[in-house]
Parts: structure tokens; sequence; C-alpha cells
């Protein structure tokens, strides 16, 4: 359907342009008025843009031009002398029934856009004119009383109508402060109550107020304006950018800077703003919390909230009283330790030791207290090492100022913490200063140094210091400490004479005569701690194995079913570092009794079960016991040979049954009567130790295979590797393994490689890494590969790569 049109669609679109812009021109008697007329602007563009030209759209345009002529009409009548309320109300309401015309006849605008249009047109048939009119002299008449009324009694929608007036009202300078004095209270009752958006509205408003005069900043000074206000800080993105700077706005009065902190949350609130990515808002929170730090309470609170620098500010350069007022804080607060990081990186524990080393006796309480709480995390520890502290708690330790007592036993604490870190062992003669003291201290300092004493003795790189230690004349000193009824220093001075014990060699044996040994398998044996079993058992472990003396004070003492029993019970259930440490300290005390030069001894240890034991160690222990299992195995295996040759010959008239015949040693062969590792399933165990991850077992693991590789049996031993996958392990020692592993591997290797189907089997899958060796491997292994080339015909062709160890394969 056509229609012949007087205009076309882009000239009424213009002059509906003109029409709005010509209402704007005029001097508004309200400006929510001329805000809504100025919204029309989007939708008109829209139009032009869309090209639209359906003529139903053209009516609802052109019944929306006569409602703009009759609003600018009532705008500019000389009749009357002032635009009333209605007035507007009349004009406003029907162009917003007309914009809804173009709205229902556009049936495909742009989904934005119909919701803009749709939204102005609700905002224009309900809106409600009040505050400000200007009569036609120009003169403006405000009624105040009105808009509190609104603003009190009003719903959602006509709250943001008011306070969107209010504003424009303020913005042209219509609301003095008088009005404000009403306003403001009315606005504030309303805030915690109002919808986000109007909030946001009521905070722009209130910020202009408070920027006209102090009394208006004065009138939201009150703990229950400031409340409100608080809350908004945790809320949308806007309403906390607006919030802050509210309370920013007004931090210039005083009570507003007293009661702030007060509030609860609002520290912390501020103090997350910080932190957060909003720029605006984290530069007004920044002021104002610089704006709160002059409160120390304040101070506090912001500490506790994860912000630090005004703290460390008093640290620095406070009054005494604040100083100590400060460190109390720290010792007494609840940090995470990222909390504690940051305090020390920002500078804390320089200020602390300085008072510590330079106060009176409540500044070094107060600096010792939160030291204490800062050295519990690894970045301080160093740190404060650096500082020198470690000096000043000797010299506090070694006082004998009767005023200084209470001071030790933290700063033994303090000490005991510190000695986590290797970096201890660079500080001159620490370990024989805390000798000193140990017997000029009481139980809970005794404690706190031993503490030290044994982390210090424990480090990786301290086996100059215990050798120090040792020179010092500290077994003679700590081994009373065994029957020490407190069973805190009784097992911390375990712990240190284990530590003591790793490499005393020779030694010991003259440090710990019968009576000691006595009492730590006492300990052993009695003890519920399974660390302090596991130290007590552990020194025994460290005794050298060769001294028959205490092999034979061990035995009388029944040591061997104590470690068999315990291991049996440990072993099955889960574990734990102290299990696990228990484990390993047995594992190394078996190796006593399972030494191949006492052939008696061995077969009481197998009787009472200790091969089982071993057996399973190899698969549930730690990397350390399986290797320690592994020496006791080999110990074992290093006879089976001879004991089953001399059991073969008492019955060389007795054939050998199926079950007890050995594919290995060729004889009848059992656990109990030969420690076979064969029979006794140990073989597919110590391959799975070198398939492993961790090497720190592979030497004693190969010291055992290679027992079944001794000249009479390599052939049977090779076969039984074999079927067990121990060539692909084997290769695999070869290059990941350390160089006496690898030495160990190779020697291995070459016997089985002596065998024709082994070297057709694995030959040309290993040939690639014997080169890789010959080439590049250590001088030390290229004899035994020659001889594993030579096996695999390829000799020749390498012989350059390793000159006289071709010599020496022939």
């Amino acid at each position: 359907m056509t229609r012949n049109l007087t205009r076309g669609f882009s000239d009424l679109l213009s002059d509906l342009d003109s029409s709005a812009h010509e209402i704007l021109a005029l001097d508004s008697p309200h400006p929510l008025f001329a805000a809504l007329i100025s919204r029309l602007d989007p939708v008109l563009e829209s139009l032009r843009q869309n090209e639209v030209s359906d003529w139903q759209i053209y009516d609802a345009l052109e019944s929306l031009e006569s409602e703009l002529d009759r609003a600018r009409a009532v705008l500019t009548s000389p009749s009357g002398s002032t635009v009333t309320a209605q007035d507007l109300e009349i004009s406003i309401r029907g162009i917003g029934r007309c914009l809804g015309l173009v709205v229902d006849a556009w049936v495909d605008a742009p989904e934005e856009i119909r919701e803009r249009a749709d939204e102005l047109r609700r905002e224009m048939v309900t809106v409600t004119f009040g505050g400000r009119m200007v009569d036609r002299g120009g003169d403006v008449v405000v009624d105040a009383e009105d808009l509190v009324v609104r603003v009190k009694k009003g719903d959602a929608g006509e709250l943001g109508v008011v306070v969107s007036e209010i504003a424009g009202l303020i913005g042209e300078g219509f609301l003095v402060e008088e009005e404000g004095g009403r306003l403001i209270p009315a606005l504030l009752n309303r805030l915690s109550s109002a919808k986000c958006d109007n909030r946001v509205k009521i905070i722009t408003v209130l910020r202009s107020f408070a920027a006209s005069s102090d009394e208006n900043k004065e009138r939201m000074a009150s703990i229950e304006a400031l409340t409100s206000i608080v809350r908004s800080l945790s809320r949308d993105i806007e309403e906390r950018r607006e919030a802050v700077g509210l309370l920013l706005d007004i931090s210039a009065i005083v009570k507003v800077r007293q009661k702030l902190g007060r509030i609860q949350g609002c520290i912390v609130m501020l103090v997350t703003l910080r932190n957060g990515d909003d720029s605006s808002a984290k530069n007004d929170a920044v002021k104002l919390l610089g704006i709160l730090s002059s409160n120390t309470q304040n101070v506090l609170l912001m500490a506790e909230a994860g912000y630090f620098a005004p703290l460390i500010h008093y640290l620095k350069e406070g009054s005494d009283t604040n100083k100590v007022l400060m460190a109390t804080a720290i010792s007494r607060m609840l940090l995470t330790d990222q909390m504690k990081a940051s305090l020390g990186e920002e500078g804390s524990i320089e200020s602390l030791v300085y008072m510590f080393a330079s106060g009176k006796l409540e500044a070094k309480l107060a600096a010792l207290g939160a030291l204490r709480n800062l050295s519990s995390v690894t970045e301080n520890i160093e740190d404060l090492i650096n500082s020198g502290v470690v000096a000043h708690l000797f010299q506090l330790l070694f006082s004998v100022t009767s005023v200084l007592m209470t001071l030790r036993e933290p700063a033994s604490a303090i000490l005991a913490t510190l000695a986590q870190s290797e970096r201890i062992l660079l500080v001159k003669d620490v370990a024989q200063q805390i000798l000193s003291l140990l017997n000029l201290s009481c139980p809970a300092i005794q404690i706190h140094l031993l503490q030290a004493l044994n982390r210090i003795s424990s480090h990786s790189n301290a086996k100059r210091v215990r050798a120090k230690i040792r020179e010092n004349g500290a077994m003679q000193l700590l081994l009373p400490f065994l029957t020490e009824s407190n069973a805190g220093i009784r097992i911390l001075a375990l712990n240190v004479v284990f530590n003591l014990s790793k490499d005393f060699g020779k030694e010991l044996n003259g440090k710990l005569g019968e009576s000691h040994l006595n009492i730590l398998v006492k300990i052993f044996s009695s003890s519920t701690s399974e660390s302090e079993k596991a130290a007590a058992v552990g020194i025994l472990s460290n005794l050298p194995v060769k001294d028959k003396k205490a092999t034979e004070v061990l035995m009388k003492a029944n040591l061997l079913p104590l470690l068999i029993s315990s291991l049996g019970t440990n072993i099955a259930t889960s574990l734990t570092p102290a299990r696990t440490w228990l484990l390993e300290s047995i594992s190394g005390a078996l190796i006593r009794f399972t030494v191949p030069w006492d052939k008696k001894l061995q077969n009481i240890a197998v009787a009472q079960g200790v091969f089982a034991c071993l057996v399973k160690l190899l698969s549930d222990g730690s990397i350390v016991a399986k290797s320690r299992a592994a020496t006791s195995l080999a110990q074992l295996s290093q006879n089976s040979l001879a004991l089953c040759t001399a059991k073969s010959s008492r019955w060389f008239c007795v054939s050998p049954s199926f079950e007890s015949h050995c594919e290995i040693h060729n004889g009848n062969c059992t656990v109990k009567s030969t420690f076979c590792l064969f029979k006794g399933g140990v073989v597919a165990p110590l391959v799975q130790v070198l398939e492993g991850k961790e090497r720190e077992a592979d030497e004693a693991v190969l010291e055992a295979l290679s027992t079944l590789m001794q000249d009479e049996i390599w052939v049977n031993g090779s076969k039984v590797i074999e079927k067990a996958l121990g060539v692909q392990a084997l290769m695999r020692i070869l290059e990941v393994g350390s160089l006496k592993a690898q030495e160990k591997a190779i020697w291995i290797l070459e016997r089985i490689f002596r065998l024709e189907t082994h070297r057709e089997q694995y030959g040309e899958a290993a040939q690639v890494l014997f080169i890789d060796l010959a080439q590049n491997g250590n001088f030390i292994l290229k004899p035994m590969i020659a001889k594993i080339l030579a096996h695999l015909e390829l000799l020749q062709m390498q012989s350059s790569y390793f000159g006289e160890a071709t010599v020496l394969a022939q």
C-alpha cells in the first residue's frame, strides 16, 4: 500500500530534531524536563540510519511532532506568570505516549533502541515535577519541602527521579546550604534501603553537597550516616568508587576521622579497595588510609587487614611508645605466612632488631615477641641471620642480669627457629656457644637450645660443624640426657646424638659404652614415640659393623628380635615421616646382623624372620630403606653358593627335590638354609628398584644382583636376571646411574652378553648405547665396554675411539 506524503521521512525526522533542540534551547523550568527531551536524540538518529519508510511509523512521528510543538508553545506562552509542574507533566506525558506509538509501529527496531525508547516512554508518562520552577521574570522558586517528602516517601522509580532532580538543581546552583540541611538526612536515611542505581545517585548528590560547605560535611559525620556510606564500600564498582570518594571528601572533618576506624569493616574494605583494580577507588582509598593512619589504632587495624606500610613507618620513625605498641601488635597478631613475609620485605626486621639490641626492657620484650612471630617463615629467617641478630641473642642468653632473665626463653626460641636455615652455619661458633649454654639453662630453654643444635647438626653441609661439636665434648654433655625424665629434652638429645653419630666412624665405639647401648635398646623397646625409637636405633645402626663387642652386647640385649618384630609391625601400616625414619633406622641396624663373615649370626637372623622383612622393604620401604635392605640381602647372598655346595656334598647320594632345587646354585636351596635370593623371590623386586625414579639404592641393588653372577654360577644367574627383565633395567642404569652404579651394571652385563642367546635378543638394541659410552663415557668404563663390544663383534670398528681399552679387553 502506498501513500502520498507531503514530506519525506528524512524531512520529517529533521523537523522533529529541530523541534526537540528548540525546546532544549529554552530556559527549562525544570532540569528533568530537559533531560528527558534530550534522550529522544538516539531514537531519532536510529530511525534515520535505518531508513525507515513505513507509513504507520510516519503517522506516529507526526503525532510526536505535534506534541513537541505543543510543549514548545507552553514554554514560550506569554499568558500567566509561571509554568506549573502540572503544565510540564501534561506536556511530557503527551510526548511519552506518542513515543510509545512510534515504538509499537516500528516492528523491526533494533532491540537496544527498542529497550531504551520503551524505558524513556515509561519515565515520561509517570514523571512528576517539583522542587524548582522558573517564573516569567526569571526568578527561581525551589520547593525543598516537596523534594524532602518525595525522597522520604517515593518508591524506587520516584526516588531515582527526585534524586536526579536534586542533582540538576545542585549543578545549576539553585540549592543553597539551607536546603541541603534538610535534604542530606533524608538522603542518608534512604541510602541503605535503596536499590543499587539509586544508591549511586544518592552518594553522588551527597558528594555535591559535601563539596559546597563544611557544614554539609558535618551533617554526614554521625555514626549512623558513616555506617550507611561504609556499607557501600563492599558493593558494585561504581558504588564503591563513589562511596570511597565521599568518605575522602568528608574526612576533612575531625569527627569523621575519629569515627571511621570504629565502624566495623571500614578499614578492611578500604584496604581491599587499595589492593583492587579500580584505579580511581584505589587512589582515593590510599589517600583516605593515609589520613586515617594518624590514629595508631587505625594503623593496627590496617595491619590486621594486611596493609603494613603505616605500621612500618611508626616502627622506623615513631615515638618510643608507638614503636613498642607496633612491635607488641606484631607479636600478638594472627598472621598468615604471606603477611609475615610482607612485613619482612617492607623493612620491619631491621627496625625490630635495632629495638631489641638498643632498647629498654619493654622495647626488648616487644621486639623479641615480634621477631619470634616473624621468624616462622623461611623468607624472614635469612634476613634475621644477615641482620646480625644471632650475636644479640647470645649476648642476652649469656647475660646474668636478673631483669633480662624473662627474655631468655623467647630469645632461645628464636635461635631454634633460625637454626632451620643452613645460613646459621656461617655464624662463628654458633653450635659451641649453644653447648656452653645447655647446663646453664632451665628445661624450657634447654628444649629450644637442643632444637637449635639438632637442626644445625642435621644440615646436609654440616659435616665440619658436627666434627667441631664432637671435638668440644658434645657426646659427654649429651649422653646424660638419654635418661632425662623430660621426654622433650630426652628425644631432642637423642636426635642430636644421632646426627653426631652419622660420620663418627670408629671413634663412636669409645663414646658409647655397654651401659649406653643398653639404654638405647631400652628406649627402642619401651618408648611409644616413633621418632624416639628411630633416633635410638639410628644411633645403634651407625656403630661400626665390625665392632664385635658391640654386636655381642646388642645380641645379649635381644635387639635383633625387637628389630624384626618392630619392622614387621610398622611396614604393614601406612607410612608417616616418623615411621619412615624408624624403618630406615631398623634396616640400617640389621646390616650388623647379616654380615657375611658371621654365618652363625646370619642363621639366627634368618631363622627369626629377617629375610621376609627385608624383601618387604624392597617393595614398600623408602629408597633409603630399600638400599639398606639390599645391602643385607647382598651380604646373605654372598654365602649362598658356599652353603648350597656344603649342603649338597653332605647329601650327594640324595637327589634334590623339585621344590628345593635351585636354578642358580644348581643344588638344594632354601631361604632358611642357604639364604638364596632366587628361592626367596628377591630378583624381581631388586630389578624393580632399578626401574624406579630414585637412584640412591642402585649400587646396593647391583651388589646384590652381582652375587648371582659369581664365576661358578654366572650362566644360571644371567638367565634368571634376564627372565626378571633385568637386562633392560641394567641398560637404563648406564644412562641414568652414578659412575659406581654404571661400573657394577657393566660388570653384570658383560657376563650376560657372553651368552649367545642374550646377544641375539638384546645386542642390536644395546649396541647404540655401548658405542656411545665407548665414544663419550668415562674412561674407567671403557675396558669393560670393550669386552662387551667384543662379544657383540663390534670391537674392531670402535677400537679407534678408546685406544688402549682394546688391548685391555683382549
